[in-house]
Order: structure tokens, then C-alpha cells, then sequence
């Protein structure tokens, strides 16, 4: 016994003396990789997915070892065809994964150590920009005039301006509300906001595929919630029937805020830096009610 831990021990400590920095940045590496992939599909339609296909797996391998040559047969040609199955089926979702790697924060801090894309003129102009915006929305809660606000930040929106009519204007209320008049010819679809300037307006939105939403939640509701599931703008909301005011980000919606609120929400999300940011609420539950 005591020659086998020595053995043991002799093996495991020529095996760390093997061990070079680059073999520790490897596996630190893979192990970032798999940390933000789970981020990335928790609380999406893969995450289900992927429960299903790990039990398939768990299968496989079980068929493997007993010997099941019909149920092996069948896993093994499931497991091959597993990849485009996710590209075909959860063609959002991928999008939606490689568009948050690609406004990681690494952009940011590069920027940062640059002159950096938050001045204090732009900080300025953002802070206005936001007055602006919740006092429109205001107006329109009092009158219950339906509205769609969607604020850009580092995905871009080109394609979906590219649907309404373009405006290129200074973000005023009087604007915002002009254009959400109900027998206006723009009111009836989404404005986006891009740099602090009203891009275009009467856009149309994706609707949102999420099906535990409320259902109380009209197309406007859906449409905000479906343009945040796939970027990572801010939407602002204003139902025509109840004057609750909206927010969506990331797929999440928070509603019945006062202006306040939706004022201090904003400028955690478009400031970048104002204090810590505010965590949304899930669409189908953090509705409170006045």
C-alpha cells in the first residue's frame, strides 16, 4: 500500500511539473468559453434544447456500454446531425450569441484607453436626449397615446430603419409626440433613436417568439420585446389602453413605471458611467399594477 501512494504521488507530481503556463491559460480559456456559452443560453428556448439533447447523450453512451446495437444505431446518427439541428432550429438565438460576443466590453475598454466614445459633450447631449424622451412618453401616458421608442447602442439598427421613413431630427418631446399622434402617418409603428437623434420613424419591428408572455401584452408590447431579443437596444413602451409606460431590454420588460423611473432606467443603460445598471423584470412577471 504504501509503494502505490508513493507511485501515485510520484506520478501526480511529475505530471504538475509537466504543466507549462500555456497548458493553464488553454484550460482557463476553454473554461471562459464554456462559462459565457451557458450565459448565453440561459433562459432562451436552447436552454430546454440542450437538457434534451444532454439526456440523449446520457443515453448513447449507456446504449454504447450495454451493447443496444438498434437504440446505439439510432443516438449515434441523432448526435451527428445534433450541430445544424441547433443552427437550423435556433437561428435567433445563434445570432443573438454572436451579436453579444461581438459588443463584448472588450470594444469598450479599447475605446476607453483611446479618447473614449462617452465624452462629456456626448454625456451631456445622452442626459437631454433622455429628459426629452421621458417627457414625451408622459404626455403620452396622460393621453393614452400609443408609442415605440427604440433607443440604439452598439448593434445596429441599419436594417430596421431602413423599414419606416427617415427624419435625421434633434430628440425633442414635441417631435415625439407629433409623430405618436394617433392620425399621424408615422404613428403607427417604431422610432429609433440613434446618437442622440431621431433616425426614422414608422419602423417595423420583429414580433417577440417568446410564448410565456402575458397575454394581456399587445403587438406594440411584442414587437419591443422582440426587437431587445435580438439586440441589445432599449425600448420604451406606451400602451394605448392602459398609459403604462415600458421598458424592454434583453428580451425582459418592465412595466407600470412612473417618469422617474423610466428616466433613472435609462440612464443606466445609455450612460455609461451612471451608477449600476437596474435589472429588468421578466415580461410575465414583474407587472405592477396601479
Amino acid at each position: 500500500m504504501p509503494e502505490s501512494l508513493d507511485q501515485f504521488f510520484s506520478l501526480a507530481l511529475g505530471l504538475i511539473k509537466s504543466i507549462t503556463i500555456v497548458d493553464v491559460i488553454d484550460v482557463l480559456l476553454v473554461a471562459y468559453m464554456i462559462y459565457k456559452a451557458l450565459q448565453l443560453i440561459v433562459e432562451t428556448r436552447a436552454q430546454q434544447f440542450l437538457k434534451g439533447l444532454a439526456l440523449l447523450t446520457v443515453l448513447y453512451f449507456v446504449a454504447h456500454w450495454t451493447g443496444m446495437t438498434v437504440v446505439n444505431f439510432i443516438m449515434n446518427n441523432i448526435l451527428q446531425i445534433g450541430i445544424i439541428a441547433i443552427i437550423v432550429l435556433f437561428q435567433p438565438e445563434v445570432r443573438r450569441a454572436l451579436e453579444q460576443v461581438g459588443r463584448s466590453n472588450i470594444s469598450g475598454k479599447l475605446k476607453f484607453l483611446g479618447k473614449g466614445a462617452n465624452s462629456d459633450s456626448e454625456n451631456i447631449q445622452t442626459y437631454a436626449s433622455i429628459n426629452e424622451v421621458c417627457r414625451a412618453m408622459e404626455n403620452c401616458s396622460k393621453t393614452h397615446t400609443g408609442a415605440l421608442v427604440v433607443i440604439e447602442r452598439e448593434t445596429k439598427l441599419g436594417e430596421i430603419s431602413d423599414t419606416g421613413t427617415a427624419v435625421d431630427a434633434v430628440v425633442t418631446s414635441q417631435l415625439l409626440e407629433n409623430i405618436f399622434y394617433p392620425k399621424a402617418p408615422l404613428h403607427d409603428g417604431a422610432t429609433i433613436i440613434s446618437k442622440n437623434r431621431v433616425k426614422s420613424a414608422g419602423c417595423f419591428l420583429p414580433l417577440s417568439q417568446n410564448y410565456e408572455i402575458s397575454k394581456e401584452l399587445g403587438t406594440r408590447h411584442r414587437a419591443a420585446l422582440g426587437i431587445s431579443e435580438v439586440s441589445d437596444a432599449v425600448v420604451v413602451v406606451v400602451s394605448e389602453e392602459t398609459g403604462a409606460i415600458s421598458v424592454a431590454v434583453s428580451g425582459h420588460l418592465n412595466r407600470w413605471l412612473t417618469q422617474e423611473e423610466l428616466k433613472s432606467i435609462l440612464r443606466s443603460y445609455l450612460i455609461k458611467e451612471y451608477p449600476a445598471k437596474i435589472k429588468p423584470g421578466k415580461a410575465v412577471a414583474h407587472d405592477k399594477e396601479k
